[in-house]
């Protein structure tokens, strides 16, 4: 086997794919398949791989991915054709861990996807072109995927394996623009996904059957659609023209239809014409008629009384406003005055109280020293009664 690795040319370049069995580390040979390894490493910076699932798997053969269909019909290479295959006497599907490029068993046919193998098989010598190699460890994760369950009629996996992301360690080309990013990408696709749903729902037809008026329903659609159709139909530059001949250019109109808008330009110019004599005689017809007419002066008398009127209606107006001013105002001076009597009411009612305790408190003392001069003169006597 240490013969075999030494045979090999050197490689440059590492790639990383992330998958659900665990990481794949792939080294690449630029020199020796330029065109494939360039279109690998630029679909892996783009996100293209991003997704896809090992739809195909051979025990103790190879496994193959690359196609975002998942088909195993589909991919697409960054040339948007087919490119050629690329063979080196150095390379030969000697042992296991091969990446090779999936063709359509016909030479030249190489896109998108590619396969690994899982043993040697040197009938796929000068067959299938050599790009790159599995490295490390990771070949054991390789391996996990050999014992899994497949569909045996189409090598199809039960629970497919699937590639999660990519990343480009090494980039043996410095020039590769990546034409769109993974980011893009998603994106570009959950539209297309909301497109596809969205044109689903649309064409979706209900089961007017369902319903007792199901017929008259649908006949009602039919003709819905049929106007929608009719309405919405888009017309070219030579059906307008040839549907509306006024569009036309003088030397593209036709001589009759020419000669129809030439007589219907003159018809409205007529037309117009005499609109304006017919206006002008009647401004002058009326002019004169104010002039000779006594009754001219009738309704300048009439406008004159007229506007004299509307002067007494504003004077008596205003007569009105000024009374009510007037009435508001003696309203008012009459509440302030009758607000000031309650005012000297209720001073004059204190005053009394005060006058009536006043008299009260004095008649109380009077009565007290009475009561006190009886006192007096009782003892006085009872004294004198003793001395006898």
């Amino acid at each position: 086997m240490s013969t075999i690795y030494n045979t090999e040319p050197p490689t440059k370049g590492k790639v990383t794919l992330k998958t659900t069995v665990g990481d794949l580390d792939i080294e690449l040979w630029p020199k020796e398949a330029p065109k494939a390894v360039r279109n690998f490493v630029q679909l892996c910076l783009e996100g293209y791989y991003d997704g896809c699932i090992f739809h195909r798997i051979i025990k103790d053969f190879m496994v193959q991915t690359g196609d975002p269909t998942g088909t195993g019909e589909g991919g697409e290479s960054i040339y948007s054709a087919p490119f050629k295959d690329e063979f080196h006497s150095r390379l030969k599907f000697s042992h296991r861990g091969l990446v090779a490029c999936a063709n359509r068993n016909e030479p030249h046919s190489n896109g998108s996807q590619f396969f690994i193998t899982l043993d040697q098989c040197e009938w796929l010598d000068r067959k299938n072109t050599i790009f790159g190699k599995i490295v490390g460890d990771t070949i054991y994760n390789l391996l996990r995927m050999n014992d899994m369950e497949v569909d045996e009629s189409n090598d199809r996996p039960v629970d497919p394996p699937r590639i999660l992301s990519v990343d480009v360690l090494w980039n043996p080309f410095e020039d590769i623009v990546p034409r769109t990013t993974a980011e893009e990408r998603k994106a570009q696709e959950q539209f297309k996904k909301a497109e596809e749903t969205r044109k689903e729902k649309k064409t979706r037809k209900r089961n007017l059957a369902l319903l007792s008026f199901g017929e008259q329903a649908e006949e009602e659609e039919q003709h819905l659609a049929a106007a929608a159709a009719v309405s919405t139909k888009i017309k070219s530059a030579h059906e307008v023209l040839r549907d509306d001949g006024s569009l036309l250019a003088p030397e593209d109109t036709p001589e009759e239809i020419l000669a129809e808008q030439q007589a219907r330009a003159a018809a409205l110019k007529g037309l117009q014409d005499k609109l304006k004599g017919a206006k002008r005689s009647r401004d002058n017809s009326s002019s004169e008629d104010d002039d000779s007419d006594p009754g001219h002066d009738r309704g300048r008398r009439r406008r004159s009384s007229s506007k004299g009127t509307a002067a007494a209606v504003a004077e008596r107006v205003k007569a009105a406003a000024d009374k009510a001013d007037r009435a508001r105002a003696a309203r008012a001076a009459a509440a302030a005055e009758d607000g000031s009597s309650r005012v000297r009411e209720e001073d004059r009612d204190r005053d009394r109280g005060r006058s009536r305790d006043r008299s009260e408190q004095q008649q109380q003392q009077q009565q007290q020293r009475g009561s006190s001069s009886g006192s007096g003169s009782s003892r006085s006597r009872s004294q004198g009664r003793g001395s006898d």
